[in-house]
């Protein structure tokens, strides 16, 4: 499990729009960077800036393919992800509180 600094840079990377509808279209699988740009409408500089972003959050992967570079989800991450917004974890501060009550 992610420590609560990773999950802060996951969640900062999807709190933008256009990041987040790139997570959408690679939830369908890998997809050249051509071919996710054509969903939006900024520049492949703009692009390569919110990848950058993903990756660094570890929640994307890219690929060099010859010219192309090709993007999918890093599963690991988001299995972390999923179990971390289902499960929300007790910290070791929420423990403290509660010896605190008893």
């Amino acid at each position: 499990m992610k420590d609560t600094n990773q999950m802060t840079q996951l969640f900062k990377a999807l709190g933008d729009e256009n990041r987040l509808k790139i997570v959408q279209l690679l939830s369908c699988g890998t997809l050249c960077a051509c071919k996710i740009l054509e969903s939006f409408e900024f520049s492949q500089p703009a692009l390569s800036q919110h990848m950058k972003v993903l990756m660094a959050a570890g929640l994307v992967v890219g690929e060099r393919q010859g010219n192309w570079m090709y993007y999918s989800l890093n599963k690991e991450t988001m299995e972390e992800l999923k179990v971390f917004v289902t499960e929300i974890p007790c910290t070791e501060e929420c423990k403290l509180i509660e010896e605190k009550e008893e």
